[in-house]
């Protein structure tokens, strides 16, 4: 006989408080649907949650400065710990900054925390997008969500820069400096712009209380709504996987949300705050009080802003500055429109836009949910290490100082070494990735018609000598042919029979010359009369199925089971 024991008060008060909001909010179906919701397991998914629980950590840390920051410009005496800056006129908010470094408890290390979380912030952003291209995550149905991401990261770029100019210091009073100058470059409107943005003659009065509304009203703002859409998008669309056995366009393999997500993101978000701490507390980052309050006069080298928006640096050290021209009385300042405009215009323009050009040239209007592997997609892959290549040589140049210093060299001819690389360098990259991604191609062709070389050799009565090739199983096959053989574009021709010339025949085109320049150079997978083919070689093959066997027997014997191969082989060949 057994008893159940009654329900604890606790137990019955949660229960009550769950039926009380399920039938004013509809709240407990969307709790079960959302709980059984199936999340595939991977590293590389994990980068997305970073970028979240870093920025949960500067909300958190952002909170406590705000409670002692003064966003003003009011010039003000400092008399405090920090001996070296006694009696030196500066503004209050680097006198706010200073008291919070060494007066505030535990406000050095918010400071530090709230800096590293940032950094660490943008970079997951970076890595999770880039994750995102090379796989291919992009594409239908999710176009949209590339955008919000992409929005998330300018937002981020955003954030940062008025975040690390706050603090009123010569080093953040350089960067605002910069902005004035590319403000001023605007044609036409620039001097207005300026006026606009600094509330008069830079530096002005209003800047600071500007930035700080901007900081941590506006843009937080913008960015939670953001992260909220993202991950409804995810949960709408269901999330991508891996290519493998048993998965496909039409099913996700993983676990549910709750319990095991539900734990794992509990863990992880304390992880990732607890390594955010743990830099804070032991890696110095901005110590302000070594720069000094803002002065335009004291400007020496390692002067660089945070690594996210050092490629604007790079890209302005490498623009010689004679570059002006003259138009109708207005002066051109080309060395600050182009790589302060038009090269980030173009990087940014280029990684929001690919995804559609990319739809647009295949016209694939299916969905995908299963992820690409970077080397079936050469050109993709080619283009966003290129990508990143430029955006490496952009940062680069932007420490040109720091690394003449450190290596005792010409900062002019690392200036024209950049110059030069700037333009042969990301074709370079690309040109050696798409190689790269072609032969691991081939390689894959060999593997699946020929299998793993075991260094066995074998010699015939007839006095052939032969290596003995593993085949691969059904499921490391499926992986390296499951994937589609993309072509380039096959247009109708000019004119139709009677002559008349189609329309949208030039746009077609052009689309058909974007196509072969995408997917020209391939190889394709293997067809199931190349595999039968392949493995039609006669006592070869019973030499190779007398070793699986072998192999099967052996497993067999140690109580190794069989697992769906016979459908999987099946599915290969179908392919």
């Amino acid at each position: 006989m057994s008893t159940t024991a009654a329900p604890t008060r606790t137990e019955r008060l949660a229960a009550g408080t769950a039926d009380y909001l399920d039938q004013r909010t509809g709240l407990g179906a969307a709790v079960k649907t959302f709980a059984r919701k199936i999340f595939p397991d991977h590293w590389s998914f994990l980068l997305g949650e970073i970028a979240l629980y870093s920025f949960i950590t500067l909300i958190i840390s952002g909170i406590f400065l705000t409670m002692f920051f003064v966003p003003s410009m009011t010039e003000t005496v400092y008399h405090g710990p920090w001996a070296s800056l006694n009696g030196v006129q500066m503004s209050e908010a680097f006198s706010s900054t200073l008291r919070l470094s060494f007066e505030v408890r535990g406000g050095l290390l918010m400071r530090q925390i709230h800096h590293w979380a940032a950094l660490i912030f943008m970079a997951s952003i970076v890595t999770h997008m880039f994750r995102i291209f090379f796989t291919g995550a992009f594409r239908k149905p999710r176009e949209l969500n590339w955008l919000v991401g992409f929005t998330l990261l300018i937002l981020g770029l955003l954030a940062g820069f008025s975040g690390y100019s706050l603090p009123d210091d010569v080093l953040s009073g350089n960067g605002l400096r910069i902005a004035d100058g590319v403000a001023l470059a605007v044609p036409i409107i620039g001097t207005y712009a300026s006026y606009l943005l600094f509330g008069g003659q830079f530096p002005g009065q209003d800047l600071i209380p500007r930035l700080f509304t901007v900081h941590i009203l506006v843009v937080p703002g913008l960015i939670l709504a953001l992260i909220g859409l993202h991950l409804f998008f995810v949960v709408l669309h269901k999330h991508t996987q891996y290519p493998g056995s048993g998965r496909s366009n039409k099913n996700v393999v993983g676990y549910p949300l709750f319990p095991i997500y539900v734990a794992k993101a509990g863990g992880y978000f304390f992880l990732v705050f607890g390594v955010i701490a743990l830099m804070g507390a032991t890696m110095s980052i901005n110590p302000v009080w070594s720069y000094g309050p803002f002065d335009p006069s004291p400007v020496s080298a390692g002067a660089q802003p945070d690594w996210y928006m050092l490629f604007l640096e790079g890209a302005l050290r490498l623009m010689p500055g004679q570059a002006e021209i003259v138009i109708g009385g207005f002066t051109l300042s080309l060395n600050i429109i182009v790589p302060a405009m038009i090269v980030p215009g173009v990087l940014f323009t280029a990684l929001a836009i690919y995804p559609f050009l990319e739809a647009w040239v295949t016209g694939d209007k299916r969905e995908h949910h299963l992820l690409d592997r970077p080397r079936n997609r050469p050109f993709r892959t080619g283009f966003g290490v290129s990508l990143l290549v430029a955006f490496l040589i952009l940062v680069l140049a932007g420490s040109n100082d720091l690394i003449a210093t450190h290596f005792h060299l010409s900062i002019n001819d690392i200036t024209w070494a950049f110059r030069v690389l700037i333009f042969v360098g990301p074709w370079f990259a690309f040109w050696v990735t798409k190689r790269i991604c072609l032969g691991l191609q081939r390689k894959d062709r060999e593997l699946v018609l020929h299998g793993h070389e075991t260094g066995r050799i074998v010699r015939f009565a007839s006095g052939e000598y032969i290596e003995v090739h593993k085949p691969l199983d059904a499921h490391e096959r499926w992986i390296r042919v499951q994937h589609d053989a993309i072509r380039p574009l096959e247009i109708e021709p000019a004119e139709d029979s009677r002559g008349v010339r189609r329309k949208g025949y030039r746009i077609d085109r052009m689309r058909q010359r974007i196509s072969t320049v995408f997917y020209e150079d391939r190889v394709e997978p293997v067809t199931p009369a190349e595999l039968a083919a392949a493995h039609s070689h006669g006592e070869h093959d019973s030499l190779a199925a007398a070793d699986a066997h072998a192999e099967v027997t052996a497993g067999v014997g140690a109580g190794v089971v069989s697992d769906g191969r016979d459908h999987l082989s099946a599915d290969a060949r179908d392919h």
